[in-house]
């Protein structure tokens, strides 16, 4: 049986590793983000610090009335992108031995959730495009 002071030290010794690592990335970032701010030349102009969005000059007031129905659709695609994340891992572990009546209980379960979803979607009609 190993002595504990010999696990302790190796069990440190992984973390530190990871700990390693971790100040080494913290540094890598700082040191990219001090060169830019360093080397990047200043010259505001009133264009520069106008607000910019997709192209088009602000104009009016900044509040703007955007319909519901484009949240519903991002919405929508989330679920089911959702849904293939957890359809793939799904498919590795219905072919090992001794899962396969289980996973697919599961799985069905999952797309019945899903299905039920799409349901209600469709009778709220937000599945027409108009």
């Amino acid at each position: 049986m190993p002595e504990p002071t010999v696990v302790a030290a190796d069990y440190f010794e992984s973390y530190s590793v990871v700990g390693l690592l971790a100040v080494v990335g913290v540094l890598f970032v700082a040191v990219a983000f001090g060169a830019g701010r360093l080397l990047r030349p200043v010259v505001p102009t009133p264009e520069k610090l106008m607000t910019y969005e997709c192209g088009v000059d602000p104009v009016g007031e900044g509040w703007a009335h955007t319909q519901v129905r484009y949240y519903v659709y991002a919405f929508l695609y989330v679920i089911f992108a959702v849904d293939s994340i957890f359809l793939f891992p799904w498919a590795t572990v219905f072919a090992a031995p001794g899962y396969g009546a289980a996973t697919l209980v599961e799985m069905f379960i999952f797309l019945g959730f899903l299905a039920v979803g799409l349901l209600y979607a469709y009778k709220k009609g937000v599945l027409t495009w108009t």
